[in-house]
């Protein structure tokens, strides 16, 4: 199992998932982290309304089967359930601290706060 959590620094979750300048991206095997590396985030937003490049920025976290980030758009959220990831919205602010909640089954989904 693959999970990228979208962060700026490799260390906090990005506030939102378009905006993030990447993702620490972890391959998991039986509940152990055996990989850790960072992709850019290609197809991120430059500012404007709009301007995200949902089906790059899909593409790039293809192989994920999870991705988690601080907050993000009603409409990224759709578009990777219809790409069968599943999306995440955490209160949490640490990428560890998201990944050890996620691997301990406490990773609590906050879809209440997508805008």
């Amino acid at each position: 199992m693959k999970i990228a959590i979208a962060s700026d620094n490799k260390k906090t979750i990005s506030h939102h998932f378009g905006r993030a300048l990447g993702f620490v991206v972890f391959d998991i095997q039986n509940g152990k982290v055996v990989n850790r590396d960072y992709r850019e985030n290609i197809g991120k937003n430059s500012g404007e309304c709009g301007s995200c490049d949902h089906s790059a920025m899909i593409r790039n976290v293809k192989d994920c089967e999870i991705v988690i980030s601080y907050g993000m758009g009603q409409r990224i959220y759709v578009d990777l359930v219809n790409s069968n990831i599943t999306p995440i919205v955490t209160e949490e602010k640490t990428v560890d601290e998201a990944l050890n909640q996620f691997l301990k089954k406490q990773l609590k989904n906050r879809i209440d706060k997508l805008h």
